[in-house]
């Protein structure tokens, strides 16, 4: 008896101690804290509306100097680095052959017209039939072609300047065969230097014909000229979106295909919504921004406009009166609590980045 009382004792004990265990509660983990940010609360401003873009200074007409036909230089007039006149004779190449077949021509039509001549004479008096004169005409019309052509061929072995400018260096030298892919020189007109360079197809319809810009010719030496739009092409180039336009400098000073800064003042707007560069999160479709909402971080997606050196400026997605994340995005996710460590302004976060 003592045995079986010992032995539910034991049995008692053991359940209760697995119910006790069992009803033991789980440990549950921590919260992950809210991410610590910093914060603006945007408002309109206004905007110095300033395109920069990149251009190259061209020249008024430029030409590379090419023969026509194939052939040895006889003759060279190179002086490089000299203003030369429009049709000033530059290089000519070997045209003893053609020569000679010009004037085997000649000979042949002088004979071919003297008999056309007495054709016509017999024709007159039914001396021979039509079929025999038109041979004979034919003959003259024939080699009055051939000798159009051999002097057209001859004219090609002749390179003259297209236009009045400066020659460049001469690549070649008196005697060298060249073929039309050789070149002789260059040439270029300088009295109307010229600035090309592109922007972005949003201000399509800020460029106009007539306006002036702002070109900034040397970084080092800070030159800076006015310019003249004349002209834009009329299609956005398909590869980069970008609108390829044309200006004149007015002073008309430059080195062509030198580096140069184009300002366009595209106006200004005091509606404009800005927020440092640092609180755009780009993505494949759309740039984003972070917004405080009830201590929750919401990803809005935003459309951009103007940048500035370190602000950029929002034009659809932020209202004025919105609470935005500019330090501490990485940490932020959708929905997550965030926790405002301090609301900053556009000048204090622009003076912390120098």
């Amino acid at each position: 008896m003592a045995k079986l009382i010992t032995g539910i004792l034991g049995a008692y004990v053991l359940v209760a101690g697995c119910k006790g265990k069992a009803e033991t509660p789980h440990a549950t983990p921590p919260p992950n804290p809210p991410a610590i940010v910093d914060v603006i609360v945007t408002s309109t401003t206004p905007v110095n509306n300033t395109i920069e873009a990149s251009g190259t200074i061209v020249a008024n007409e430029y030409a590379e100097l090419h023969p026509e036909i194939s052939g040895r230089i006889t003759y060279l007039n190179v002086p490089e680095g000299t203003q030369i006149a429009k049709g000033t004779l530059i290089a000519r190449i070997n045209d003893a052959d053609l020569q000679a077949q010009l004037e085997k021509s000649k000979v042949q039509l002088d004979l071919y017209q003297k008999t056309e001549e007495r054709d016509r004479k017999l024709l007159a008096i039914n001396g021979i039939n039509q079929a025999d004169y038109d041979l004979a005409l034919n003959n003259v019309n024939s080699t009055k072609a051939d000798i159009d052509y051999t002097q057209a061929q001859i004219d090609k072995t002749i390179i003259r300047a297209p236009f009045n400018g400066i020659i460049g260096l001469r690549q070649v030298s008196i005697g060298a065969y060249v073929s039309p892919a050789t070149v002789i020189a260059t040439i270029q007109q300088l009295d109307k230097i010229r600035v090309d360079f592109t922007l972005p197809e949003q201000y399509s319809n800020v460029v106009k014909k007539g306006a002036i810009a702002d070109v900034m010719l040397d970084a080092a030496g800070n030159i800076h000229r006015k310019a003249q739009i004349i002209a834009a092409e009329p299609q956005i180039t398909p590869t980069s979106r970008n609108l390829k336009v044309r200006a004149v400098l007015e002073d008309g000073k430059g080195r062509p295909g030198a580096f140069a800064k184009v300002y366009i003042n595209a106006g200004a707007d005091a509606k404009s919504i800005l927020v440092p560069t640092n609180a755009i999160i780009p993505n494949d479709k759309n740039n984003q921004v972070i917004l405080v909402k009830n201590g929750k971080a919401t990803f809005t997606d935003v459309r951009t406009a103007v940048r500035e050196a370190n602000n950029i400026e929002i034009t659809e997605g932020v209202n004025p009166g919105d609470t935005v994340v500019v330090t501490g995005v990485l940490f932020a996710r959708p929905g997550a609590k965030l926790k405002v460590r301090s609301v900053k302004t556009l000048t204090q976060l622009a003076a912390e980045q120098q």
